[in-house]
């Protein structure tokens, strides 16, 4: 500018002085100029300098927040969500992956998608209460709901939320943190669980301190409602004392002595022991002391379970009292049973070798010799009744007997041949199946005896109607042979007759020389052999019998 000043007046003046002036005075202007320039640049670079480190400063700040930001995030496992209201945009940080198992891709970036993730039941009241808070404009809301995670489960989250608001006092933007408390919630679905199971049991339920003082039992924090019920003391009256309250007279001290040292070595116990209720009233009483640790596996607590068993103890005296009463009488019916068929026996031989002895005597008096054969077929009667009772004796005195591995087929043959006059007499079709069995590990002279009277009863019960057809199936499943005995003679009416068809002397069928006898014995028999014997039987189609015998050495 001086430059051109001077070039511009050069063409008006020629005079030498003139011009020295006006290049001093150009030099000047020139000199003053870069001066203010000067000065007006280091203004500039000042303000420069200090917008860029205030830049500088807020890009650390945004930084340094951003990174505690995510290490917060990180620490608490939350995951953070930033909703623009207006725009409806919703941006999310990694731990919707973390924690719910959302890729990237998956997130959608709309309210919409937060809101389907929500459990159908918890949605519509979240909703509301989420826009009511919005419109109410406070700053801080949280709610509980279910959220669903990528594989379709719920987790049970708490979602607490800060509202930024305009200048005007819009809402514009919500940030909010989901936690998830699924476990939280577990636990405290099984607190109110076990709350209600010790309210509502029927079993007194007593809560204790640790440990005591003075060696004696802990004091009691609490007691259920059972417990009132039962001793007469409320809660009010028995919170700070110890157990040692119920203890009187008959309690048992040496039931309480290992009460004691069992909660010195805290270990669980259990006792019985006479308990007093409020009123001094005595009952039976069985209960444990259970110790519970903290997660620190300290000692924090004893719990004691107690049931009122009184009526459970009369029980046991009165059992224990008939069995004494069984036992005794199960003995003197025995000595009887022995002493009936040892004294009978010896004056019945007299008698039967008298009535053989008369048989030879020609009697000519026709209603003497009607007497003497009725007292004859009564002595044989009698005679035979006697020893029926010394076979149920018999089998009845011997609860253990020898068993061994014997041949079923063997065993049929021997029954065979004693029945060989009623087999060929009747000629009744029978079928033998020991293909899968051919080995019974059993008493073998039990085993005849069962056989043949099972034998003989299908033969002496056997239908005027059609061909008499036995058969005997034998079966093995896990170590257990099962015996099937089947025929199709006059049946049993079980409906009527299905408790007393194995009872001694049941008769069913007006036969002559049915003595009710066979069933029960092959019953009792089968019995003594560990085993079990079922009827399946109807009128006039047959009957079946099933065996069940442990084939084991």
């Amino acid at each position: 500018m001086a430059i051109i000043c001077h070039k511009l007046l050069q063409k008006h003046a020629y005079d030498a002085n003139y011009q020295y002036y006006n290049f001093i005075k150009d030099l000047l202007f020139i000199s003053l100029t870069g001066i203010v320039y000067k000065y007006i640049l280091s203004k500039n670079d000042n303000r420069n300098i200090a917008i860029f480190e205030k830049l500088k400063n807020t890009n650390d700040e945004i930084k340094e927040s951003n990174e505690k930001y995510d290490i917060v995030a990180k620490a608490t496992s939350d995951t953070i969500w930033d909703w623009k209201i207006q725009e409806d945009n919703l941006s999310w940080n990694k731990g919707i992956e973390s924690v719910f198992g959302y890729t990237e891709d998956q997130v959608g970036d709309s309210s919409t998608w937060w809101f389907d993730k929500i459990h159908p039941e918890d949605s519509i009241k979240m909703s509301i209460k989420l826009y009511s808070f919005i419109e109410q404009k406070t700053e801080k809301w949280q709610d509980q709901y279910r959220f669903r995670c990528a594989d379709n489960s719920y987790k049970y989250v708490l979602d607490r939320g800060f509202l930024l608001k305009d200048e005007d006092g819009k809402a514009i933007r919500m940030i909010g943190a989901i936690q998830d408390i699924t476990k939280q919630k577990e636990e405290e679905q099984r607190l109110k669980l076990l709350e209600t199971v010790i309210t509502q049991s029927k079993d007194s339920i007593i809560i204790t301190e640790a440990s005591s003082n003075d060696n004696a039992l802990p004091k009691i924090i609490y007691v259920n409602p059972a417990f009132t019920t039962m001793s007469g003391y409320n809660s009010e009256e028995i919170i700070g004392k110890t157990p040692n309250l119920f203890k009187g007279p008959n309690s048992d001290k040496q039931e309480y002595s290992k009460l004691t040292t069992a909660l010195k070595n805290k270990k669980e116990c259990l006792i019985e022991t006479i308990s007093y209720k409020k009123n001094k009233e005595e009952y039976w009483v069985r209960f444990s002391m259970i110790p519970i640790y903290n997660s620190e596996n300290e000692l924090s607590h004893w719990i004691s379970i107690q049931r009122d068993v009184t009526a459970e103890k009369k029980q046991e005296k009165e059992k224990e009292q008939l069995i004494r009463e069984l036992t005794q009488n199960n003995k003197d019916l025995k000595q009887f049973s022995y002493i009936t068929s040892h004294n009978l026996r010896a004056p019945l031989s007299n008698l039967t070798g008298l009535l053989n002895l008369i048989e030879d005597i020609p009697i000519e008096n026709q209603e003497l010799k009607e007497i003497l054969n009725g007292f004859n077929k009564s002595t044989h009667l009698l005679n035979d009744t006697i020893n029926d009772l010394v076979k149920v004796i018999i089998i009845k005195d011997n609860p253990s007997i020898q068993k061994e591995a014997v041949l079923l087929k063997e065993i049929f043959e021997n029954v065979f041949n004693q029945l060989s006059f009623q087999i060929e007499l009747y000629k009744p079709i029978i079928k033998l199946n020991f293909e899968k069995v051919s080995v019974l590990n059993t008493n073998k002279a039990y085993i005849e005896s069962i056989m043949l009277n099972l034998l003989t009863n299908a033969i002496k019960y056997k239908s005027e109607n059609r061909k008499l057809k036995i058969t005997i199936n034998a079966n093995e499943v896990d170590d257990t042979v099962y015996l099937t005995f089947k025929d199709n003679g006059i049946g049993i009416d079980l409906e009527r007759n299905r408790d007393k068809v194995f009872g001694l002397y049941q008769r069913f069928h007006n036969y002559p020389d049915s003595k009710g006898l066979g069933l029960y014995l092959v019953k009792s028999q089968v019995e003594t052999m560990g085993g079990t014997i079922s009827i399946e039987s109807e009128v006039n189609k047959g009957t079946t019998f099933t065996l069940t015998f442990k084939n084991k050495q």
